[in-house]
């Protein structure tokens, strides 16, 4: 039987591989993914997404699963498949800083200097939007 880290483990390196291999392929999705991260890192005045997860309290972070959950599954089951994958994704990423096997620690400062590039590029496609008058 597998164990619950076990588990996360291979969950994790699938969507890193996916993002490796297809995040350019879909950039609605990797827009959603960094302009979910950056609405939270801003929320919490942090400067990056690695630093959000690093200040984030046991309760925080507790309830932030809690919420990636239910919006997750919200999402799936209105058929918006890009929402809950960028909530699969930063949500993999929370659990992936407690996680003790030293290849996921690894993969999570891969995942978090992924993040910070969308969360970039988020703010970039932003700041080039026009502003209504």
């Amino acid at each position: 039987m597998v164990s619950k880290e076990e588990d996360f483990k291979e969950r994790f390196v699938a969507v890193l591989q996916d993002l490796r291999g297809n995040g350019g392929k879909d950039p609605e999705a990797m827009f959603l993914i960094g302009s979910l991260a950056a609405r939270l890192v801003d929320r919490a005045g942090q400067p990056g997404w690695a630093a959000y997860k690093a200040s984030m309290s046991r309760e925080l972070y507790d309830k932030l699963l809690g919420d990636f959950q239910k919006q997750g599954n919200d999402f799936h089951k209105q058929g918006k498949a890009k929402h809950a994958y960028a909530v699969q994704v930063l949500a993999i990423s929370l659990i992936a800083r407690t996680q003790a096997d030293p290849e996921v620690r690894a993969g999570d400062g891969l995942l978090d200097e992924m993040l910070g590039f969308l969360i970039a590029t988020y703010r970039k496609a932003q700041a080039a939007t026009p502003k209504p008058h």
